[in-house]
């Protein structure tokens, strides 16, 4: 274990017994709310300000009956910050103390290491089975990519189904690694599946069914690339899928939302792919810029918003714009989680009283 490592390992254990956000514990430490994701993520870090950390540290131990909580109470000042961590009462609207399903690496430890990925893209495929394509072919919307996994299954599941149907598959997603991780899945679709358009975008939910911002500012910077793939192997799709990783960069860059620290797209991006074989027999279905109608055959809305948000948020910016988007027959398939489940209580036994859900 080198040094970054050890000194996180220190860092994760000090706040699991003190009761305390990591990044609460990064600003009152070093005044950096992002230094513990920073460090995870490899970045550098002086031996001075290691050595702040761990006085930080040793200045206010926590054990039994004693929390970094109720130590920063009891210190002059000391009500604001952590204690705001704990019961959010904070003028200066702090993070709150460690959320299971708002940490994005352990969630997707979570996620990646149970069926529930697999579970779900079943569920969505049988949806399959009351929808007719109509021409020019079946059109999908996937409402939160992620890392790919539910998409690339259902995707398997429509060639099965629809083996010569040209498919349009839309997915919105605004995490530059989870489009990464995505596209890496997608070449081996493109090789049994030609006549596909693939299209990614960062645009929000009452824009990216209908691949268009809003605004007249936004719409003036859309980027717009299309990728047409050349050759006829997955070997082929695969090296130039990945040589998109520059064009991923500026395209997929975020900043934070001042008011909820959501993350919000720098640049409104879509990146079209097909393959250029069949780009006479796809022209129907291909996007152009403000020209696309919606009128999706099935839309997945898959856990896409956090379930904490209050559920006029979800309905009125989220579901409603979705729900508009689908074409005559057309279906949505919703998957929300609400607890009561196993994972739930294994939640409640590291983080005691911790609820994700609302």
């Amino acid at each position: 274990m080198d040094e970054t490592e050890a000194i996180v390992a220190e860092i994760e254990d000090y706040c699991r017994r003190g009761g305390l956000a990591e990044s609460t514990f990064g600003r009152r430490a070093v005044n950096d709310g992002k230094f513990v994701s920073r460090l995870r993520s490899g970045g550098g870090v002086t031996t001075k300000t290691i050595s702040r950390v761990r006085e930080f540290i040793l200045a206010r131990p926590v054990g039994p009956g004693k929390t970094a909580a109720a130590d920063a109470m009891a210190r002059p000042g000391g009500s604001g910050v952590a204690a705001a961590a704990i019961d959010g009462t904070g003028t200066d609207k702090p993070s709150p103390a460690f959320r299971f399903y708002d940490n994005r690496q352990k969630y997707l430890l979570f996620v990646n290491t149970c069926s529930e990925k697999w579970v779900i893209a079943e569920r969505v495929g049988m949806e399959l089975t009351r929808i007719t394509p109509r021409p020019p072919g079946l059109r999908v919307f996937d409402a939160g990519m992620g890392d790919g996994t539910v998409l690339t299954r259902l995707m398997r599941r429509m060639h099965g189904r629809f083996p010569t149907t040209p498919f349009l598959v839309v997915g919105k997603e605004i995490s530059l690694e989870d489009v990464r991780l995505s596209l890496s899945r997608m070449s081996d679709r493109f090789f049994e599946h030609p006549a596909m358009v693939l299209v990614v975008t960062n645009l929000y939910y009452t824009e990216s069914p209908w691949l268009m911002p809003r605004s007249l500012a936004a719409a003036a910077s859309l980027n717009w690339q299309v990728v047409r793939l050349a050759g006829s192997t997955s070997h082929e799709f695969d090296e130039q899928i990945a040589a998109l990783q520059p064009l991923l960069d500026n395209g997929w860059q975020v900043k934070a939302s001042e008011t909820t620290g959501n993350p919000l797209y720098v640049r409104p991006s879509v990146l079209v792919i097909y393959r250029e074989d069949h780009e006479l027999l796809l022209d129907p279905l291909i996007p152009r810029p403000g020209h696309t109608s919606g009128k999706y055959d099935l839309v997945v809305a898959s856990q896409p918003y956090r379930a904490r948000m209050p559920i006029e948020f979800k309905v009125e910016r989220v579901l409603s714009p979705l729900a508009r988007s689908l074409g005559p027959g057309g279906r949505m398939i919703v998957i929300h989680s609400y607890g009561d489940d196993p994972g739930l209580e294994i939640v409640q036994r590291v983080w005691p009283g911790e609820n994700p859900f609302r």
